[in-house]
């Protein structure tokens, strides 16, 4: 694999956020303003993270608008976030993709796509930049074609494009994060924290500031493009494997409350899944909770010297923020 060109990109050419608006859109404007970038976010509601950032309005549905919101950028990054619905990624996720290859292609400018781990499928072991797509879910199955119909496209030369593989995430702000919901949220109404699946099982998070961080890096060295490359995550928690049952005494202890941990049966989740319909849709992906979830991130580490927050400290920054 070449080594990337880890110096930023000189001149001051345009970042543009497509699907702006969510945590980790919020950490990668924070990080490009402080490296000096022009930024412009996009969507169908855009709001400033800075005062100087520009601001377009557009549909990522729709091919026209979202060329328009590329034009003049030098870098994009596709960091958008569809409703937690099988059946509405496979109608939308392939045409907000081709859109974006569409613009970019049209405007000259290279894409950073903001993806997760769905496509590998259950892994047994560590996941890496090298593990073959084999998805054994239908949002799993989504993501692993659009991120092939990206690179198939590059390998075409109709683009510079890389992706940027994140684990499941947690940080400030994050309310919509697995660890809000189960941990965070719950201390904070004095509640016991719940953990889905076996907390034995080691399950890495990625931290949202170094996500931001380490996006903001990989779209200023045009190196890195032509290239998967997972974010910076802790693997460790004390010196241990990072697990759910680690996490939850961890969080406990930062709330001032007892140790202790509710493990949700998943017949359970599957009877109140027919009430709500967020725990209908998360059913397909428990093999993430009942197997182990290992995320490794050394490429990154070592080419751009980039180093995960540790985890305890994530944790801490995580709580003291309120999400």
């Amino acid at each position: 694999m070449p080594a990337p060109h880890t110096t930023a990109s000189s001149g001051p050419g345009l970042h543009t956020l497509l699907g702006a608006g969510g945590v980790i859109a919020r950490e990668l404007s924070l990080q490009l303003a402080r490296d000096g970038r022009r930024i412009r976010q996009v969507s169908r509601h855009p709001a400033a993270v800075q005062a100087t950032d520009g601001l377009k309005t557009a549909d990522l549905l729709d091919e026209r608008a979202t060329a328009d919101a590329v034009a003049g950028s030098e870098v994009v990054y596709l960091v958008a976030g569809l409703p937690y619905s099988a059946a509405v990624w496979q109608a939308q996720w392939p045409r907000v993709m081709q859109n974006a290859i569409n613009a970019c292609r049209r405007h000259g400018a290279r894409l950073v796509f903001f993806d997760n781990v769905y496509a590998y499928g259950r892994v047994d072991g560590a996941m890496t930049e090298a593990t073959p797509f084999n998805p054994c879910s239908r949002k799993g199955e989504v993501r692993a074609a659009i991120a092939t119909t990206l690179l198939d496209a590059v390998r075409r030369g109709e683009l510079q494009a890389l992706i940027a593989r994140s684990a499941d995430f947690y940080g400030p702000g994050a309310r919509l994060s697995l660890l809000e919901a189960v941990f965070f949220a719950r201390l904070r109404a004095g509640k016991a924290p719940q953990w889905l699946g076996d907390p034995a099982l080691a399950h890495t998070f990625t931290f949202t500031p170094d996500a931001g961080r380490a996006l903001a890096a990989l779209g200023q060295a045009p190196g890195a493009f032509g290239q998967t490359w997972h974010l910076p995550t802790a693997q460790t928690l004390d010196g241990a494997p990072v697990t759910g049952r680690a996490l939850a005494r961890e969080a406990c202890r930062l709330a001032g409350q007892p140790d202790r941990l509710q493990v949700a049966p998943r017949w359970l989740l599957q009877a109140m899944g027919w009430f709500v319909p967020v725990l209908r849709e998360n059913d397909e992906m428990m093999y993430q909770v009942q197997h182990g979830y290992r995320f490794h991130s050394g490429q990154i580490e070592q080419a751009f010297d980039l180093r995960p927050t540790p985890c305890a400290e994530g944790l801490a920054r995580t709580w003291r923020s309120g999400a």
